[in-house]
């Protein structure tokens, strides 16, 4: 069995015991039982999903067992805990996923040098260390970013995308979330000093009427030649910091603008923005190979605003690279 996958709740104690000592007793006793009875050539996937049990010291012990055979390639933690000293022994790792941790690795780590995929939510990291870390897992081609106010930055290095994009040359895929969004966004060029050459999926939260977060976004995708799908997740605020110009996106601004491999574009909105429709336009404007564009509106977008918004996209002329788009707006559902 190269998957091994465990979580809190897979033991039982009585409902009348109230003892988290007991059902953490019997966790860790199967845990090991498992590693140690293990008779395969590898443990390839290692999954421990744990939001109620305080397992530090345990937790370091089966880490420092993995990492003897260093064969572990895919290990997923989601837990409130400080990562390990062992876990930054795993050097086989290709994959990783991690949720509600501290990432405070100690002075000799020098990265992943197989790390090909990582997932971070809501992982305590600071931009100089995010940096550190990036930089030293050559092979990366997906990152993943999502987090909802742990991140902090403050009184760091600068580290705008720029910086960040350097750091991940092979990119691939790219999914960044509102609040890291709003921390790397800042003054972007024109285009980056050395094309995402690689880039074929972006996603993105961002704010509308933030002129760092949409120049950020377009200096991405202005300078990913190969780009073939977009995620933007689109949102307003009531009082924006740096508001973005009505004039901002358009067409004429954008002659250099190249979308050549295109085929989809998804955009959610929570709120009517003509800066949206605009953003709509111009890509299909680009994009000679676009296949679909949808768009989801959330409840902040009145059915009032929708007919408004269908109006303009049937009966205003704008410029299609791709007559055969097919074009979807259609209300977000919460179960998806």
């Amino acid at each position: 069995m190269p998957k091994l996958v465990f979580t809190s709740n897979m033991v039982k104690v009585p409902s009348d015991c109230g003892c988290g000592q007991l059902k953490k007793y019997k966790l860790v006793n199967a845990i090991f039982h498992v590693l140690l009875l293990h008779n395969g050539p590898s443990i390839l996937e290692f999954d421990f999903s744990n939001n109620e049990l305080q397992m530090d010291s345990e937790f370091d012990q089966i880490l420092s067992h993995l990492s003897k055979g260093n064969n572990v390639k895919e290990l997923a933690l989601i837990s409130f805990y400080h990562l390990p000293i062992s876990f930054y022994s795993l050097q086989g790792l290709e994959r990783i996923h991690l949720e509600n941790c501290d990432f405070e690795p100690i002075l000799t780590f020098n990265g992943f040098s197989r790390l090909r995929k990582m997932v971070f939510i809501n992982v305590g990291i600071s931009a100089r260390m995010l940096q550190h870390f990036l930089s030293n897992c050559p092979l990366l081609v997906e990152v993943i970013l999502r987090d909802y106010g742990g991140l902090d930055f403050a009184g760091e290095i600068k580290f705008t995308f720029v910086e960040f994009l350097q750091c991940v040359p092979l990119i691939k895929t790219l999914e960044i979330s509102q609040y890291p969004m709003k921390l790397l966004a800042g003054a972007m060029p024109h285009e980056l000093p050395t094309s995402l050459d690689h880039l074929k999926h972006l996603q993105l939260d961002m704010c509308i009427m933030e002129q760092d977060e949409i120049s950020s976004a377009l200096c991405m995708i202005r300078s990913s030649p190969v780009l073939e799908k977009m995620v933007l997740l689109m949102y307003n605020k009531k009082l924006p910091v740096r508001r973005t110009p009505n004039n901002f996106l358009d067409l004429e601004n954008y002659s250099d603008l190249k979308l050549d491999h295109l085929e989809t574009l998804e955009i959610e909105m929570s709120r009517k923005s003509p800066l949206v429709m605009d953003f709509v336009k111009l890509v299909m404007a680009k994009a000679p190979v676009l296949k679909k564009v949808r768009i989801q509106l959330r409840g902040g977008v009145s059915v009032d605003d929708e007919l408004k918004m269908l109006r303009g996209l049937i009966l205003l002329p704008f410029r299609r690279a791709s007559p055969y788009a097919k074009f979807i707006v259609e209300r977000y559902k919460a179960s998806e």
